[in-house]
C-alpha cells in the first residue's frame, strides 16, 4: 500500500524575484502554479519550511547588498 502525502500551498511575499524563485524551484521538490492572486508554490511542509527559509536568507541577502 503506498502512503499518499498531503501536499500544502503557500503563497510567495512581495520581493521574491523570478532567479530566487527559480533557484527554490530547482533546489527542492516542490510545484510552481499561477493563480488569479499570484504563484504559489506546493508540496511537502517540510519541503515548504524549507523553501521559505531559503527565500527569507536570500531576501536578506538582496536587501544587503542594497543597502551598501
Amino acid at each position: 500500500m503506498v502512503e499518499e502525502k498531503q501536499e500544502y500551498e503557500m503563497g510567495l511575499p512581495n520581493g521574491v524575484g523570478e532567479q530566487m524563485l527559480a533557484h527554490a524551484y530547482e533546489k527542492f521538490d516542490i510545484k510552481l502554479e499561477q493563480t488569479e492572486f499570484g504563484p504559489k508554490l506546493i508540496g511537502e511542509y517540510e519541503e515548504l519550511v524549507k523553501v521559505r527559509e531559503f527565500l527569507e536568507n536570500a531576501i536578506r541577502e538582496r536587501l544587503e547588498e542594497l543597502e551598501k
